[in-house]
Parts: C-alpha cells; structure tokens; sequence
C-alpha cells in the first residue's frame, strides 16, 4: 500500500479502505492525547468548587435549549419570509425586505441587543427579558437565513419552473412541490451552520440579564474565581448542542444527495 493510499481517502467514490480508516482515528487520537496532556498537565485545576454548582449550570443550560429552539423557528420563518419578500414584484415590500436584511447583517448584534432592550423595549414597554431577547436573536439570523433561501431560489434554473407551469401547476404548487424541494436540498450546509450560530450568539443574551448558559457560567466564576475551571464546561455545554445539528445536516445531504 502506497504511503499516500494511508492518509488520503478518494474524494469521488467516497470508499476508504478499513485499514486506512483505523490508521486516521488512530493518529487523530493521538494528536487529541498529546494537545489534552499538555494543557492539562501543566496547569492545575479544582473542579470541586465548581462542581456544587452544577444546578446552576444545568438551569442555565436548559434556558440556553429553550431560548434556541424558539430563535430557531422563529429565524426561519422571518428568513424565509424576507427572502420571498425580496423577490416580490411590490417595489415597496422589496425594498422594506432589503433594507431590513442590509441593516441587519451590517450592524453587530450586541448593538441590537441594547438598542431592542433599551429603546424599543422600553418605548413599547416590553418587561419581558425572555421575549427581546428571543425576537432580538430571531431578528438577527432571521436576517442572514434570508439570504441563505434567496441564494437557494435564484439557484432554481427557470427552465424548471416553466415545466412546472407546462404541466398545470399553480405558482403555489410550483413552490410547494418544485423549488421548496429544490432549494431545501441546497441550502442544508449554511442552513446547519447559522443554526449552530444562533445557539452561540445566545451566549450575547448574558448583557440584558438572561439567565443562560453563559451568564450563569458568569456567576460560578464570580463566585469560586475559577475561570478556566468554569468555562471548560461552558464550553463542552455549547458542543452538545451545536454537535447533534452538525451531524443531522451531514445525515440530510446524504439523505437528498444524487449521483448527476
């Protein structure tokens, strides 16, 4: 077996040999053994006072599922909605769309999370934490998600579309049974990364005094000054959550993946 056969694997049909795969994890291994020995064992940690908070950390955790989940449908619908308003024959609703996406994507979130918390949330006499921060979030990767979608439609050849017309379908079944397919399948990728994204940035929600993952992870290192020892975990909370949506996108390009 040729030296490069071992480390490369054939990008086109996919298939390693057992051997090669084994030798990989092996070395992988390996590497991760050496990188955790080395910080590990030249610093000395105490996760003991940090361990009898763990209920604070599991709270925290919980509420950073919660607020997720809801930025997640809620980012979808605003982004999928914004991506067929740009695409609107209406001059008024493009531009509102546009202006909203631009404005959006060019200013830092931190910024909108004080602007909808001490500005509009106080002009509307919003008291809710929990509800600007999530449709704050939701706001910013609604954003981003609609440039995903409108990516994914003008990806959509026209020539399919007017089959779709040839043979009788409405403009809702064309979207229904023809592009929402169609652009499902294409944007899965960046689809799953600003998923993973928005379950980070809800990290920033510790500014207006959710109680999240963060700010609880906050209030340990206030508490034990243990910083490290705090947010090693923060860290391994966050990767049990952006992991799982890593892996089910990998399973849906398989699932809608085709040989052209």
């Amino acid at each position: 077996m040729k030296i490069q056969e071992l480390f490369v694997c054939c990008k086109y049909n996919r298939k390693c040999s057992k051997s090669t795969k084994i030798l990989n994890i092996l070395i992988v291994a390996i590497l991760i053994s050496a990188f955790s020995t080395l910080v590990f064992t030249y610093q000395v940690y105490d996760f003991k006072a940090v361990f009898s908070y763990r209920s604070v950390f599991l709270k925290g955790w919980l509420m950073t599922c919660l607020l997720s989940l809801a930025c997640l449908f809620l980012s979808f619908f605003l982004g999928t909605l914004a991506a067929l308003m740009r695409r609107s024959r209406v001059l008024v609703i493009r531009y509102l769309s546009t202006f909203y996406v631009e404005s959006i994507r060019g200013t830092p979130l931190l910024v909108q999370l004080l602007l909808f918390f001490y500005v509009i949330g106080s002009a509307l006499h919003l008291e809710s934490r929990f509800f600007i921060g999530i449709l704050s979030l939701s706001l910013f990767s609604g954003a981003y998600i609609a440039e995903i979608v409108r990516s994914g439609l003008d990806s959509i050849r026209s020539s399919q579309i007017d089959s779709a017309k040839s043979i009788g379908m409405t403009s809702n079944q064309t979207y229904r049974y023809v592009i929402f397919p169609l652009v499902f399948r294409q944007i899965i990728p960046p689809l799953a990364g600003q998923f993973a994204s928005i379950i980070k940035d809800s990290s920033l929600l510790s500014i207006i005094g959710i109680s999240e993952l963060t700010y609880s992870a906050q209030q340990i290192s206030s508490a034990t000054y243990s910083t490290l020892e705090t947010y090693i975990p923060l860290a391994f909370g966050y990767l049990i959550l952006t992991l799982p949506i890593s892996l089910l996108s990998k399973s849906l390009e398989r699932s809608f993946r085709y040989e052209s």
